[in-house]
């Protein structure tokens, strides 16, 4: 029988084949956040992925507590055409139906979740088959397309000094009931001129500043790198004090902590997998006992794919 078919002939329910997808959702606190979710196994993998970005759309049912769709209800995804690695989505006109504080975290929304698959490398938006220079209602350019570059969550933070920062996406924590999940936020980091790894780390152990009262800081106090972070061919290794550890007599690091360094340094070009380890300690494991014995990449915590 068809997989796709919820139905065989004599009546009863076949399970429906389905494939892990990140969608980037509104949290309770109106932050763009990547939510991992079971969406039926399809061909038009990108067509599906905006049609669940749509309130009140087939994502609706799959919405975790406190999470919304982004995109204006009644928007229809006309087509999308890849082409160099450019995506060009044709929307109906019910996608300009929404309110000028949104239209970032629709953009953004959309970026990041098309993004997700190997081959789009930025988004383009037509609106019933014509090209958009601007986005519709409060005139963001995007001529050029989108692209993760672009940014997320932006957090202007003050008393940075803009010539000598750079912007990078740090992704926190936060929790919502029982459950965590991490909200990537592009902010200016000043940079270490010999190594930026160590200024992105740094700002990591240092945890989101006080306005950002919803995300966490999942790092002991007085946790520092004893060596500089070294990249060779696709790998950061970085080696940190005993203070990273949960527990110094397991060799225990947090799911959490390991999470938030791998999640933020493989958004840097070039770096594959991260390699933690820690002085005086021989072997790392996580918060189940499991030893890391191979640099982590970002596929243990993100599903990824091809269009």
């Amino acid at each position: 029988s068809d997989l796709n078919e919820n139905e065989a002939e004599d009546g009863t329910d076949v399970a429906t084949e389905t494939v892990e997808r990140q969608l980037y959702l509104l949290d309770a606190n109106g932050m763009v956040v990547p939510q991992t979710v079971e969406l039926p196994k399809t061909k038009e993998v990108a067509m599906q992925s905006l049609e669940y970005l749509i309130k009140g759309g087939p994502v609706t049912q799959l919405l975790p507590n406190g999470f919304e769709a982004v995109l204006p209800a009644g928007t229809e995804i006309i087509g999308v055409n890849l082409k160099d690695g450019t995506l060009t989505v044709d929307v109906s006109k019910e996608f300009a139906e929404y309110r000028p504080e949104d239209e970032q975290k629709i953009i953004q929304a959309m970026t990041y979740t098309l993004t997700q698959f190997e081959n789009v490398e930025r988004v383009n938006l037509w609106i019933n088959g014509y090209e958009q220079e601007t986005m519709p209602v409060n005139g963001t350019p995007i001529s050029n397309g989108y692209s993760r570059a672009n940014g997320i969550n932006i957090h202007t933070g003050s008393g940075i000094d803009l010539m000598d920062s750079e912007a990078v996406t740090l992704y926190y924590p936060a929790q919502q009931g029982d459950q965590f999940y991490h909200v990537p936020v592009t902010q200016h980091i000043e940079m270490d001129s010999d190594n930026s790894y160590q200024s992105i780390v740094q700002a990591l152990l240092e945890g989101p500043s006080y306005d950002m009262n919803n995300l966490l800081n999942v790092f002991n106090t007085g946790v520092s790198l004893v060596e500089e972070p070294n990249y060779q061919d696709g790998t950061l290794t970085l080696k940190f004090n005993e203070n990273i550890l949960n527990s110094v007599a397991d060799g225990s690091i947090s799911d959490e902590a390991m999470e938030t360094l791998v999640l933020t340094l493989t958004d840097q070009p070039g770096v594959e997998a991260v390699s933690v380890s820690v002085e005086n300690v021989d072997e790392i494991v996580n918060e189940s006992g499991v030893p890391y014995t191979e640099p982590v990449s970002r596929e243990t915590f993100v599903p990824t794919g091809n269009l």
